[in-house]
């Protein structure tokens, strides 16, 4: 019996790869927020059903996948049914003395769907292997307000 070896190795050889999660089924959560500084509507609290998708470009981890797609989704999940606040809102405290401390985010910044864009960026670069190269993730407010 002839065994047939691969004089490469096709892993290896792949390059970078691009894997895109939500992209034609965007990841879901729903999500509340406000704007504390804003003089208009967004001031009041209120929430959004978020549309979100992720796209990462890198070269195949020893598993064979650019990330493990549970990844991402964790750190998306870990925002869903939450209360998205900006450090310093007087809403955290009143979150913590009605016992639903658990329910809220800090952000450093203005819960905007830019500022979430960008924060979840930060934050999957900060979890995923130093294989992935480039990370991009759009959030989509309402059907009006996308972020790429």
């Amino acid at each position: 019996m002839t065994q047939r070896v691969s004089r490469s190795d096709p892993i290896a050889d792949a390059g970078e790869r691009t894997l895109v999660v939500g992209g034609d089924r965007p990841i879901r959560i729903s999500a509340g927020h406000r704007l504390m500084h804003h003089d208009g509507k967004c001031s009041r609290p209120h929430g959004h059903n978020y549309e979100l998708t992720v796209r990462l470009t890198g070269h195949l981890t020893d598993e064979g996948w650019v990330v493990d797609k549970g990844e991402v989704t964790d750190a998306i999940d870990a925002w869903d049914h939450r209360f998205l606040l900006e450090a310093g809102d007087p809403l955290i405290d009143a979150f913590e003395e009605s016992g639903d401390g658990d329910a809220v985010v800090v952000l450093e910044r203005p819960p905007t769907a830019e500022v979430m864009a960008t924060v979840l960026e930060r934050r999957l670069a900060d979890r995923l292997p130093d294989t992935v190269s480039e990370i991009a993730v759009t959030v989509r407010e309402t059907g009006e307000l996308c972020t790429r």
